[in-house]
């Protein structure tokens, strides 16, 4: 395959392997071993296997290569390893590179499944973890020092939508010899370039935007291959975290139409933000593409867009922001996102739900605080639905 493709082309065709039949739709290898001609064959796949050779499907899969090489394409790595959920990808870019004295600095705002692999997982395994305000240089400027082996963040913080600037934070680490690890998953690959913009290593959660229909968990960890092949790779293979075929074979489905959903999503947020941002019913709106954010300027700069994704405040706090959520008509209340359906979650509650009272007040994320991500139903009727909503408180 070439990579001079332009993205939705890409995302049609990118690695797709045909077998004999020539078959349209890429075929799910549904096995979990390969068989080999001969004994001196085996021996030869075990010691190198080929770049179209397979050995187990814990190892790698003719489906799952696809998916792998579809995806970084589009992302711009040389390579992927696609894992069985968006955590499995986080936990597993991490724990392969890192042992017992290494230290790690993290964005402070992360999902909270992020937040216990950083501060328990790592920490009771002997990495010392050190966090910031991610959208603060001098923070992370004094937090990273020479023999810093990582640093860690979410491009778009989950669930108050903070955009790190992913170029600033990758001198300040590569300055110090540190990797660069992006948890990319609101910004998509359709909207963020981040190893361009000088990240070393980009995980996803593909149950989200990639699948877009909620229908697998998945995950992917994209880097250069020696990364991928020499330090994910082994570890994922051997601890069990990689992705089945059925699950890749969703993905490279969803992959199909990935810019164009991606894309009237963001476009649909961007008129939900803009009709929300002057009802006097909400007592704030989070969006990176409304000039009111904070960091408005470097998300246009860094995405071109406001992502698929908004928040806002219902003074009240839970009380009322549970009644606005019960008077929904069309969103649906789930804790997933980068749906076709549209989806409104009470963080406070659910994702963010063991954080203590201080640290959640910390992070925005207040008692009133809905995150809603924007699906494919008309706008109209999705702004009808809000106003119905908030009527009722």
């Amino acid at each position: 395959m070439t990579r001079d493709w332009n993205r939705r082309t890409q995302l049609v065709h990118e690695g797709s392997r045909r077998s004999q039949y020539g078959e349209m739709a890429e075929a799910i290898f549904l096995t979990q071993g390969f068989a080999y001609d001969s004994a001196e064959q085996a021996e030869a796949r075990f010691l190198q296997a080929g770049a179209d050779e397979f050995i187990y499907a814990r190892y790698g899969n003719p489906t799952t290569r696809m998916f792998e090489e579809r995806i970084a394409a589009i992302e711009g790595t040389e390579d992927a390893f696609a894992t069985a959920s968006g955590m499995a990808a986080v936990n597993g870019a991490l724990m392969s590179m890192l042992r017992a004295g290494d230290h790690v600095v993290s964005s402070r705002a992360l999902f909270g499944s992020c937040l216990y692999i950083l501060e328990e997982v790592l920490e009771r395994f002997g990495v010392r973890v050190s966090f910031v305000d991610g959208t603060d240089l001098d923070q992370w400027r004094a937090a990273v020092v020479p023999g810093t082996k990582a640093v860690f963040f979410e491009s778009i913080s989950n669930p108050a939508l903070e955009v790190i600037d992913i170029a600033s934070v990758s001198d300040i680490a590569h300055a110090a010899g540190a990797l660069v690890v992006v948890d990319n998953v609101f910004a998509t690959p359709i909207f963020s370039r981040a190893v361009d913009q000088g990240a070393d290593v980009v995980v996803y959660s593909t149950t989200k935007h990639i699948d877009g229909q909620g229908r697998a968990l998945g995950g992917v960890i994209c880097g250069t291959v020696p990364f991928i092949r020499k330090v994910v790779e082994p570890y994922m293979k051997h601890t069990g975290g990689s992705m089945s075929p059925f699950t890749a074979w969703i993905m490279l489905n969803g992959m199909v139409t990935l810019d164009l959903r991606c894309r009237a999503m963001a476009g649909s947020a961007a008129k939900i933000a803009t009709v929300l941002a002057g009802d006097s019913r909400l007592s704030r709106v989070i969006f990176p593409g409304l000039p009111s954010h904070p960091q408005h300027a470097l998300a246009l700069r860094q995405m071109g867009s406001g992502g698929t994704l908004l928040a806002f405040d219902i003074p009240g706090g839970k009380e009322a922001a549970f009644r606005f959520l019960n008077a929904l008509k069309i969103i649906r209340i789930s804790n997933n996102l980068g749906d076709a359906r549209t989806i409104a979650t009470h963080p406070a509650t659910t994702t963010h739900q063991r954080l203590a009272e201080d640290r959640k007040a910390r992070l925005g994320i207040t008692p009133g605080l809905v995150r809603l991500s924007v699906g494919l139903e008309d706008t109209d009727d999705l702004i009808a639905d809000l106003d119905r909503a908030l009527d009722v408180i």
